[in-house]
């Protein structure tokens, strides 16, 4: 099954590296390119792609605005985790992952497919270090009618056990950590994170990290975040 690519990217050395990168991999197909956010949100509209590959800073509209309005396909960021403030308003606007520019070639490919694949990018490790630090500031509570993306999500149709591995979620574990810390099987706890991905209307694993932070089942650290 081939996944289709949208690239936007204001810089055209940009779009064409990963234009001639992607052209050598079967299954991986660019079907339009965008130079602004707003003609990559036209173009999402037009051509309905699996993935974009958002750069965050662009003239007109931003990708985190763009990716805000993108419903029907995965966003991919282009950023530094040097940008802090860019990584957590992309994860309020419903990115599924990042990636930095200079990154190896192959790392690219294999993060597009696993974005695609309907997971986040975002290892446990560093989801925690950015998760903590976006949830101990106090812009994250702002009003839901100036960011629509930050808006409690319901929370009361979740069973227990749901609300176990939400927490272990929020704490940044993978499937088969869930599985191993409750003594069940990888494919239940699959299930358990498919079921709350549907329940609580969340794009991915990072948007279930968000969530769990904001419901209180995992506190923001007291002391200096770990890496």
């Amino acid at each position: 099954m081939t996944i289709r690519i949208v690239l936007a990217d204001d810089q055209p050395l940009i779009r064409a590296g990963l234009r001639v990168l992607v052209a050598d991999t079967p299954d991986l197909e660019i079907v339009g390119e965008a130079g602004t956010g707003a003609e990559a949100v036209r173009l999402v509209e037009d051509v309905r792609p699996d993935v974009v590959v958002m750069d965050i800073r662009m003239p007109d509209m931003d990708g985190i605005e763009a990716t805000r309005r993108i419903a029907t396909a995965r966003v991919l960021m282009l950023t530094t985790f040097d940008d802090d403030e860019y990584v957590y308003g992309s994860l309020r606007a419903g990115a599924s992952g990042f990636l930095v520019k200079d990154m190896a070639l192959e790392e690219i490919l294999s993060a597009i497919r696993v974005v695609a694949g309907g997971d986040a990018l975002i290892a446990p490790s560093v989801t925690r270090r950015l998760i903590e630090e976006f949830a101990a500031r106090p812009e994250r509570r702002r009003e839901p009618e100036h960011d629509p993306a930050s808006a409690p999500r319901p929370s009361g149709g979740i069973t227990g056990r749901e609300r176990e591995v939400l927490t272990l979620v929020g704490r940044g574990m993978s499937n088969h950590e869930i599985a191993g810390e409750l003594f069940i099987s990888v494919a239940t706890a699959k299930a358990h994170v498919a079921r709350l991905l549907a329940k609580l209307d969340a794009r991915d694993r990072v948007q279930l990290v968000i969530i769990a932070y904001e419901m209180g089942l995992v506190a923001p650290p007291t002391g200096g975040s770990t890496t």
